[in-house]
């Protein structure tokens, strides 16, 4: 990343976030979407799975309550209302028809014109970490889907059941691409993306054992930092925006 990057679009008033577990937005852009819902936008989110995978220790059938219980607690804090979950199983989260026709109908039902998504490619960090599956396929139908959403010949089912296509998404971002182009300044919100991050205290506590809060600043200030340089010096949450 060598250019400067731009503010983010403002002419919206809905959005959709849609990844594949608990705690991907609150790792990615909770500083963003805190300073959004302060300015009176609606943010909702979707998550692919329940997380259930995710802590060595808790059987799925137990994790699964726990991590829906703590992410709809961590959105709560960013002024999030709407959290909705679609029971594909974590881990093995396939791209493919199904995963589309489940968040191209929740498009349909949100009627965002920003739609957020996670990293969706194979690496992270210019190659240097690899990606999880989970991230790649909600990631990739998230962008395939926001076009299903507005076609009504692809799963017309979705109208039969009530839902109206919907072509008003202007732009799809993605959180942690190696590839930002715009981003948002992420001071305003930070304060409560630290606190959005450590309601997911369970899972935290079962990936390190540094003391919660202070993995959580630390991580988060390493995060909004990187883009600093390019963006006039501000901590920010850095976005690849794809135009619709």
């Amino acid at each position: 990343m060598t250019e400067q990057l731009k503010p983010m679009p403002e002419d919206w008033r809905r959005a959709l976030a849609v990844v594949a577990h608990p705690d991907d937005l609150e790792y990615g852009c909770a500083a963003a979407i805190a300073q959004w819902t302060d300015g009176g936008r609606e943010v909702a989110y979707l998550l692919a799975s329940r997380g259930e995978a995710g802590i060595d220790t808790i059987a799925p059938a137990e994790c699964a309550p726990l991590r829906e219980r703590e992410q709809r607690a961590s959105a709560a804090v960013v002024g999030v209302g709407a959290v909705d979950f679609l029971d594909h199983k974590d881990g093995v989260i396939e791209y493919g028809l199904g995963l589309r026709r489940d968040i191209a109908a929740a498009i349909r039902r949100h009627r965002p014109e920003l739609v957020i998504t996670l990293n969706h490619r194979q690496t992270w960090g210019h190659g240097e970490a690899w990606n999880t599956p989970d991230h790649v396929a909600v990631g990739c139908a998230t962008l395939d889907a926001v076009a299903d959403a507005g076609n009504r010949w692809i799963f017309p089912e979705l109208t039969e059941q009530g839902l109206e296509p919907w072509n008003g998404v202007r732009w799809v971002a993605v959180a942690g691409s190696d590839r930002p182009t715009h981003a948002v300044d992420a001071a305003p919100g930070f304060e409560r993306a630290v606190r959005s991050l450590l309601e997911h205290r369970a899972y935290i506590e079962a990936l390190t054992d540094e003391e919660p809060e202070t993995y959580v600043r630390d991580f988060l200030t390493t995060t909004t930092s990187m883009a600093s340089e390019h963006f006039g010096g501000r901590p920010a949450v850095a976005f690849e925006v794809f135009s619709r």
